[in-house]
């Protein structure tokens, strides 16, 4: 059978719904990287050092969990439909408002704000997709939608390499605000998921803390792993521009470092793609154990290759590891989640883990000055010790690989 089988299988509906999710999560990670590629410009117009601009990176991550809980609440209680348009439009206007920082103070604060819109958006465009299709094509479907996060790496990458030296880092934020437009689409196309409006009629409407009545240690469980992968995927990522301009000596906008971040983002979507579909096979855990182990062999190629050419086949390897362990996720916490707080716990679970980890760039910047600059060893280092961790915490943990949605009373199971 075809690995994309399972896609071709969907309705016409469900592959509205899908697509729509995927370009959430693209359009939401390329307003995020924007910022990950001109943290060198920011620093010098505002005339503060690098570490000062990536305190801006923290705090999107640390705000990500409010818009977690918040947004998640209310696509619980009002549908997923409506409330993921809210947040798309949220997150592209304070994208926009960025662009107009004339402090980097007022930047951080925006970038805070960013964050709150940010942080509602994936767990509430996964739980619609996986609520909206067959249990035996979530395993491929979940690779695809996470893949829609170093999509969007590529193109924020793509739109810094045309734009940069044409309408400034300024510009590209204006450009961030183009994903409001996916808005249209969402409300033509995409119907709300009738795993959610079964629930509304069966069940009566409760609190948070009623909902999570006995699910409590999973979501710390779930809180920690998160973490580990955020560690995992942020360290892998958000210093890599830095790390090519200031190690490599390599322009941020020139077509060399363009070239290396475009094969770091298709190792990803190939990674995605593969271990979300191998993880029906040989389930959750053993498809994440895998990808996060095997990351480590590739760390030297992808730090030290030593040519364009080696660098390039270690930044593909390595994102085929760590988003190839990232294309499990939304299918793994979706699973793991009771109905009643499916929009609510895999998004808050994800984004509390971004608040674990969101100093993931600012420690590597420690770890290099402590080595005399040296962001090579402190990526390194970092990637390493956080794949066996991962591994260790998916080890661990539970599973309910192809659990049956709408049913109270699913949820957590070896």
């Amino acid at each position: 059978m075809s690995p994309f089988a399972p896609l071709r299988e969907l309705t016409h509906t469900q592959r509205h719904t899908v697509l729509a999710s995927f370009l959430g999560w693209t359009l939401d990670a390329f307003d995020y990287f924007l910022l990950t590629f001109v943290i060198v410009a920011v620093a010098k117009e505002f005339n503060v050092d690098k570490e000062h601009v990536t305190f801006g990176l923290f705090l999107t991550l640390a705000a990500r969990p409010i818009g977690a809980l918040l947004f998640g609440r209310l696509a619980d209680r009002f549908g997923r439909r409506p409330i993921l348009m809210i947040n798309v439009i949220m997150f592209s206007l304070f994208e926009l408002f960025t662009a107009f920082s004339t402090t980097l103070t007022m930047l951080l604060g925006l970038r805070f704000l960013f964050g709150v819109a940010m942080g509602g958006e994936w767990g509430i465009g996964a739980s619609l997709a996986m609520e909206s299709i067959p249990a035996k094509s979530r395993g491929m479907v979940s690779g695809l939608l996470q893949s829609g996060y170093p999509c969007g790496f590529f193109l924020a990458a793509l739109a810094n390499w045309l734009l940069v030296d044409h309408i400034g880092w300024r510009g590209l934020f204006v450009v961030g605000a183009v994903p409001a437009l996916l808005v249209l689409y969402i409300r033509s196309s995409v119907p709300e998921s009738e795993v959610w409006k079964q629930g509304q009629a069966q069940r009566e409407h409760r609190g948070l803390l009623a909902s999570m009545r006995g699910h409590w240690k999973l979501a710390i469980y779930l809180m920690l792993l998160m973490a580990a992968f955020n560690m995992f995927s942020h360290g892998s990522q958000d210093m890599y521009p830095t790390f090519l301009q200031t190690n490599l000596h390599i322009p941020g906008g020139s077509g060399t470092a363009f070239l290396l971040t475009a094969l770091l983002n298709i190792g990803a979507l190939v990674g995605g793609l593969f271990f979300g579909s191998l993880s029906e096979r040989i389930g959750r855990r053993r498809a994440i154990m895998a990808a996060a182990l095997l990351a480590i062999p590739t760390i030297p190629l992808w730090m030290h290759g030593g040519s364009i050419l080696l660098l390039g086949l270690g930044a593909f390897l390595i994102q085929v590891m760590v988003q190839g362990a990232w294309g499990v996720v939304p299918t793994h916490l979706n699973e793991l989640s009771p109905d009643a707080v499916r929009g609510t716990l895999p998004g808050f679970a994800y984004q509390m883990g971004n608040l674990l980890a969101a100093i993931t760039a600012t420690a590597q910047t420690w770890i290099a000055d402590w080595r005399g600059g040296d962001l090579a060893f402190a990526m390194s280092f970092w990637i390493a010790a956080v794949a066996v961790l991962l591994a260790l915490l998916a080890w661990l943990g539970p599973e309910a690989h192809g659990v049956r949605f709408g049913q109270q009373g699913s949820g957590a199971g070896r």
